[in-house]
This record gives C-alpha cells, sequence and structure tokens, in this order.
C-alpha cells in the first residue's frame, strides 16, 4: 500500500531505482554466495535445491543431493528422529521453525553444529509444498555452550567438594557418639544452617574427667574457616581444662584468654558443666553461662524453667563476667542444653521462641534423651520450612526414673538367688 503522502509511481520508480551507484546486486550471486546455507525440500525431505554455501560447509556435491538425498539423512540418529518427531510436525502445524540446535553430518563424516531454521512456502495450483531452510554455522555457539556447561560442571564439582569438606570439618566439631554417663541417659543432635554446604560454628562435647564428667556447647560467630579455627579452639581447650580439674567458671575465663591471644574478630557463646553424683538421688550439675542461652529444665514433678545465671560472652572482653549455678537433678528430670539456633530460628512470622521451645519439651515427656533432641530440632526445622537459617545444636541429659540395673560378673550370684 502506498505511503501517505506519495503516489503510487513515486513507490514504482524507488523500487526501480538501484541502491546505489555502479552497484550490479544478481540476486542468484546472493542466493549461491550468502552468509548461510540455503536449502529446500519437498515436504517429505527430499532436496530439490540447494546454494553454494551449503554445499561449501558440508563436502557434498550439488549432484550428490538434489533429488537423491533426504534432509533427514544428514542428521545424525538422535537428531533424526527430534527433525521426525518434533521438528517435521512443528512445520506441518506453525508453517515454521526457527533456531533447532542440530548437527549435519558432512561429506567427510565429521559433524557439524549449525542453527536450522524452516519454513514452508504453501503449495499452489502450479507448484509444490516446499519448506525452504536456512543453515547457519553454530560451532563457535557450541563451543561457547559446552565450556558453560563444563563450567557449570566444574562448579557443581567443587561445590559438592566444599559441602563435603564442610561436612567433615563440621563433624569434627561433635562426637561421633556420646560416650555411655553412669546413671544417665545423653544424647545429642547437630543440624546446620541452609543446606550445610559451610562450616559452621556451633559444637558441642560430653567426656569423662578424673572430676567425674564434663559438657561443653558453644556457637561461635560467623561461618566458613575463621569460624572453625576458633571452634576447634574452643572445643579442645575446655576438653584440656576438664583434664586440669578446672571449675567451669575458670574453664570458660581460659578459653577467653585462649581466643584473645588468636587476634580474631570471632566471638563465642559458651557453656561449660560438670556432673558429679554426690550420693544423693541424682547427679549434680555445676555449670557456667558465658553470653549463652540457659539450659531448660524439664522436671519430672512438672514444669519446665530455664536455669542458671547469664554471663558475658567470650573474645571480647579481658574480664568477662562468669558465674556458676548448681542444679541436683532427680529421676525423671530433663536437662537440655541448646545454641541460640533454636529459640531464634526465623518462622514466616516471627521466631521459634521460648514458649515454642517449653511446649515442644513438654510434649517430649517419656521420650529418652536421643528422641527429646530429635523431636525438639526436627520442629525447629520444620518450623523454617526445613531450611534452618542457623545452626543448631542440642545436648540432652536425662535422669532415668530408675536406675540400671548393675551387671553381675559371671559366676557369682546376685542379692536373693539361690533356693530358699
Amino acid at each position: 500500500m502506498p505511503s501517505a503522502g506519495r503516489s503510487g509511481e513515486d513507490v514504482r520508480r524507488a523500487r526501480r531505482r538501484p541502491a546505489a551507484e555502479g552497484v550490479d546486486e544478481n540476486l542468484e550471486d546472493l542466493y549461491e554466495n550468502a552468509p548461510f546455507g540455503y536449502l529446500s525440500t519437498l515436504m517429505d525431505g527430499t532436496i530439490v535445491k540447494v546454494n553454494t554455501t551449503f554445499l561449501t560447509l558440508t563436502g557434498y556435491t550439488r549432484e550428490e543431493l538434489v533429488g537423491r538425498a533426504r534432509i533427514q539423512s544428514l542428521l545424525p540418529v538422535g537428531d533424526r528422529i527430534f527433525y521426525e518427531t518434533h521438528f517435521a510436525p512443528l512445520l506441518a502445524i506453525q508453517g515454521q521453525v526457527r533456531e533447532i540446535a542440530v548437527e549435519l553430518k558432512s561429506a567427510g563424516g565429521a559433524r557439524l553444529p549449525v542453527l536450522l531454521n524452516g519454513a514452508v512456502r504453501r503449495p499452489a495450483p502450479d507448484r509444490p509444498a516446499l519448506v525452504r531452510f536456512s543453515v547457519a554455522p553454530a560451532t563457535d555457539r557450541r563451543e561457547y555452550e559446552r565450556e558453560l556447561l563444563r563450567a557449570r560442571q566444574r562448579a557443581e564439582r567443587s561445590e559438592a567438594e566444599t559441602r563435603q569438606l564442610a561436612q567433615i570439618l563440621q563433624a569434627s566439631f561433635v562426637p561421633p557418639e556420646l560416650p555411655p554417663v553412669p546413671g544417665m541417659d545423653a544424647a545429642g543432635v547437630y543440624r546446620p544452617a541452609g543446606r550445610g554446604d559451610e562450616v559452621g560454628g556451633d559444637f558441642y562435647d560430653l567426656f569423662e574427667t578424673p572430676r567425674g564428667w564434663a559438657l561443653s556447647l558453644g556457637d561461635v560467630c560467623g561461618k566458613g574457616a575463621q569460624a572453625a579455627v576458633v571452634t576447634g579452639l574452643a572445643r579442645y581447650t575446655l576438653r584440656t581444662a576438664g583434664m586440669q580439674r578446672t571449675r567451669p567458671r575458670d574453664a570458660l575465663a581460659l578459653l577467653n584468654q585462649a581466643v584473645l591471644r588468636e587476634r580474631t574478630d570471632r566471638f563465642l557463646t559458651a557453656v561449660y558443666a560438670q556432673i558429679d553424683r554426690d550420693g544423693g538421688e541424682g547427679p549434680r550439675v555445676t555449670f557456667s553461662l558465658a553470653g549463652h542461652p540457659p539450659p531448660v529444665r524439664v522436671a519430672a514433678a512438672g514444669g519446665i524453667e530455664p536455669v542458671g545465671r547469664p554471663g558475658t560472652l567470650l573474645g571480647v572482653f579481658q574480664d568477662p563476667a562468669l558465674h556458676e549455678s548448681v542444679v541436683d537433678l532427680s529421676p525423671g528430670d530433663v536437662l537440655v542444653f541448646f545454641t541460640d539456633g533454636i529459640i531464634e530460628g526465623h518462622g514466616a512470622a516471627d521466631l521459634f521462641g521460648e514458649e515454642r521451645l517449653a511446649g515442644t519439651l513438654e510434649a517430649t515427656r517419656g521420650l529418652d534423651a536421643k528422641g527429646i533432641a530429635t523431636r525438639l530440632v526436627d520442629e525447629v526445622v520444620s518450623f523454617q520450612s526445613g531450611l534452618p537459617s542457623d545452626d543448631i545444636a542440642v545436648l540432652v541429659l536425662r535422669v532415668p526414673r530408675e536406675a540400671p540395673v548393675p551387671d553381675t560378673p559371671e559366676g557369682v550370684e546376685g542379692p536373693g538367688s539361690g533356693l530358699a
């Protein structure tokens, strides 16, 4: 349709005018030596016309292709199946298909990555339907895609190796299995933040000392290698202090000095406890808190409450305020130590908090220590839709309602044995 303001004769003269003076563009030459390969086929794929660019690209002669080959025969098996099951049906339905990445088999047998575009010329009374194809070499693009794939695979391998390293390193911060403590049921559970692909700063420990038994649990600020250094330092410093009969408050003071000597910007919260049996009904737990959430006592007689006097976090001040608290446990009592990943677990609208903690522990009455620790961690993780925002460490001490019966040495009769 003529443009507004221009007559039909003006438009016709413009069409006859050459693009530039002295330029003689031949349409046949433009087709034969186009930047892309061109070929035309019948609807069944039989090649009826091909340009010189395509022949140069693939190494075939015109006689080998025109009227003798189908475009499908130039494709390797996988791409041939794709052509027949997807490409050809789409052409029939839509009339065109754009930028399909396939490989062409060259005359020498090599495979050539190309981008294939196809458009259908509808039949007329004097001519059959044809499919006109343009073929653009995609060697550089394919190599780029392959390099991207290789880079992605390298990144995935690196991520997997990093995650595995993080898991191995983190496993060194918690015992693979807690030792049995006479007269007590103890269990610990650790859950890393997120997907567990970064080293966290939570740790716990339970070990025998010359004075009985000791436990430690802590949370180093941050993640990664620097946090791991401080976490390892904390765990083994407290172990060493326990073997030297150091009181809980003094053990944390020693750890504070050790962290300050590291000249790191990492600080930590921690709890250190001694477990003694003084001959009463149950064990006595003497502990000190350094900026750490207080443990929660679940009394067999009823009641759930935090216990202990707060103290100052470690690795910041030369002389932190540290105190000692004492809890005497009775049969059936439970004492739960945990890191702030429990009460500070981020849900959709709020934190898990102390009320949910108490409610969860109330629901665990009657479970053993392992069941309590596992249920608590599961509830916090579920509250955060399966991806906790922070590491979680829990250590549970439970006093059985009935003391375990000691093993009777073989050949020795227990009390009341024998015939009356």
